[in-house]
């Protein structure tokens, strides 16, 4: 038996995990264009960032952080009634003392009954008008908040190295994943180049 032909698998292995490590580098580099043998050469990522940068503004902005879902959110009766004893608190805080100090001659004539009275007529009107308040709110928000070109811009501004790092770590194991099995499939391939070596001798 040729004992040599173990070294096959092995480096056939090592062939699979340096071949699937180097196209794992090549997404990230090299950083700048370069030139060799009259072919340039640049990494995937730095490559396409501003192009990935315009795909993630548009995602965020349009599925992950809708204006649409925050205006409902924030005009819903269930997130009303959350805030309400909040806002019922300050009416009456100020009823009871604020307005003392503020109008304390209009005060004089005020007593619990009618302080109840007005804390409810000026309830019943805040709940009425919140959800408009809320919906021309996230309107304006809309119009001065431009999440897209914000997400674009800051992602297109990240130096290769931060997003290198970043997408290492979300993606680490999914690489290292990639490596092994480079390394799994090459070390299978050298075994079926053994065995058809055998088989033809």
């Amino acid at each position: 038996m040729n004992y040599w032909l173990i070294l096959i698998p092995l480096i056939s292995a090592f062939i699979g995990w340096i071949t699937n490590w180097v196209a794992i580098k090549m997404l990230f580099h090299p950083r700048e264009p370069k030139r060799f043998l009259g072919i340039t050469f640049q990494g995937i990522f730095p490559k396409r960032q501003q192009q990935f940068a315009e795909k993630l503004g548009k995602l965020v902005s349009n599925e992950f952080l809708s204006f649409n879902d925050i205006e409902e959110k924030i005009s819903s009766p269930e997130n009303l009634k959350k805030i309400m004893p909040l806002i019922e608190n300050h009416v009456d805080e100020f009823l009871r003392n604020r307005l003392s100090t503020e109008m304390p001659m209009i005060s004089m004539f005020i007593g619990d009954k009618t302080i109840g009275k007005l804390k409810g007529a000026f309830m019943s009107e805040i709940e009425s008008l919140f959800p408009a308040v809320m919906k021309q709110y996230a309107a304006n928000l809309k119009t001065e908040l431009d999440l897209e070109h914000i997400v674009i811009t800051k992602v297109a501004g990240f130096s290769s190295d931060k997003l290198e790092e970043i997408l290492y770590q979300i993606m680490a194991k999914e690489f290292r994943f990639v490596e092994i099995i480079g390394a799994i499939i090459g070390f299978l391939i050298g075994l079926l180049q053994i065995l058809i070596t055998g088989l033809t001798q």
